[in-house]
């Protein structure tokens, strides 16, 4: 197995503890690596200390004693070390031998080497018993670090666990209580409190999207299906023939209706497509040239150009929602305005048609919502252009508006932020 996937499937707890019990024990075996030399220094400090005090051997200056006590056992390499100030340390079996030396000059200028020396009993064992010992300690100290820190990770994340099991148990609506300390926790409790939200948003919005697309398909499909059943009645070839010119007729209606319902539904997913700057003026045009009407369409734009912030595919759906509306409605002309205000365009849609009510002026923007003509009758569309165009802007920080126009139809107002 790879290990390190075989470590990344173990438990948070599990592996802080084994990082912090494995750096411990790391730590504290680099200490004991140090114990011989820290504890030999100890004892020759104290040793050192003592020497002071005791009468020192009187040598000449190439070893030899001249006070009439026995030979030291150094060699010409030490009493060298010795003449110039340096220590010496001697093992013995299991002790050392500590000297320590200065040059004097006698009454005649005769110089002699005074040394001072001593013996560290155990020497050696103490250092080894030292070490030892320090490396149990490590282990035990290790272990119980470990120890600590699995008791401390479980009950740190305690909370949490309790947090995420009532997370997946909240219903609809519902939030996590925010702990009243500002900590990690805290913010954790509100991260999942928008996520619940934007869960519940989405939820929501879904079941909505579901049933009126649910309610508007049934209308063509009946449709369809009844008249498919009408002609299978009555094999006329004259009324087969009517019967199937209705058929198209509602088989157009519901592609558009799907195109539609697929459209809108590809606008709420995901994150929109990063901003460019897109030329208003000529996206106008060309939106104007793609419409299908025998109704009179003017553009009023300034010379230079209008960029907003948005993307071609977007400015052309809006564009293509508006116009398309508009000429639902118009009685003979369309008019279409931009104007730049300040860090914004401003597009105009004019039609000369019967208007929007003022009742309905903020719900044409809704999801399936159709304004009932005075014949009493649909005006053919979705429900569907405005409120993708109402998404489409709204998602770039614009705008949009319904109003009356000077025309006496009705004036849509979109503003886009400039480039």
């Amino acid at each position: 197995m790879n290990p390190r996937r075989w470590w990344l499937r173990r438990t948070l707890r599990f592996r802080i503890t084994v990082v912090a019990t494995g750096v411990a024990l790391l730590c504290l075996l680099a200490f004991t690596g140090l114990a011989p030399a820290l504890i030999g220094l100890i004892q020759i400090t104290a040793v050192d200390q003592e020497l002071e005090k005791s009468p020192p051997r009187v040598l000449d200056v190439s070893g030899t004693p001249v006070d009439g006590q026995p030979p030291l056992p150094l060699t010409a390499q030490d009493i060298r070390a010795l003449r110039s100030g340096e220590p010496v340390l001697r093992m013995d079996g299991e002790s050392a031998l500590r000297f320590r030396g200065q040059v004097v000059f006698s009454g005649d200028g005769t110089p002699r080497l005074e040394v001072y020396a001593s013996t560290l009993l155990g020497y050696g064992k103490a250092n080894t018993l030292g070490t030892r010992w320090l490396a149990v300690a490590a282990v035990l100290v290790a272990v119980l670090v470990g120890i600590a820190t699995w008791l401390s990770v479980r009950s740190s994340l305690r909370p949490v666990e309790r947090m995420r099991v009532a997370a997946g148990e909240l219903p609809h609506g519902e939030r996590l209580p925010v702990p009243l300390a500002r900590d990690e926790l805290q913010a954790l409790a509100e991260a999942l409190n928008a996520l619940l939200a934007r869960r519940d948003e989405a939820s929501d919005r879904l079941r909505r999207f579901t049933g009126d697309a649910a309610h508007e398909l049934r209308s063509p499909v009946a449709s369809v299906r009844a008249q498919a059943e009408v002609a299978v009645a009555h094999p006329d070839p004259d009324f087969s023939i009517e019967v199937l010119e209705s058929v198209v007729e509602e088989s157009i209606r519901l592609s558009a209706l799907v195109e539609s319902l697929l459209i809108l539904a590809r606008a709420d997913t995901g994150v929109p497509a990063r901003a460019e700057a897109v030329d208003l003026v000529l996206e106008a045009e060309a939106a104007i040239s793609r419409l299908d009407t025998e109704l009179l369409v003017r553009l009023t734009a300034p010379p230079s150009a209008c960029l907003v912030s948005a993307t071609r595919s977007e400015v052309e759906l809006v564009l293509d929602n508006l116009l398309r509306n508009a000429a639902r409605y118009a009685y003979s002309t369309i008019t279409l305005t931009l104007v730049p205000v300040g860090r914004d365009v401003r597009l105009l849609v004019d039609d000369d048609g019967h208007g929007i009510p003022a009742e309905h002026r903020t719900k044409v923007f809704d999801r399936f919502y159709r304004v009932e003509e005075d014949r009493g009758r649909r005006s053919g569309g979705f429900g569907l252009g405005l409120a993708l165009v109402a998404h489409l802007v709204g998602r770039r920080r614009g705008s949009v508006r319904a109003a009356e126009s000077p025309a006496g139809g009705a004036r849509l107002e979109i503003r886009w932020p400039s480039w």
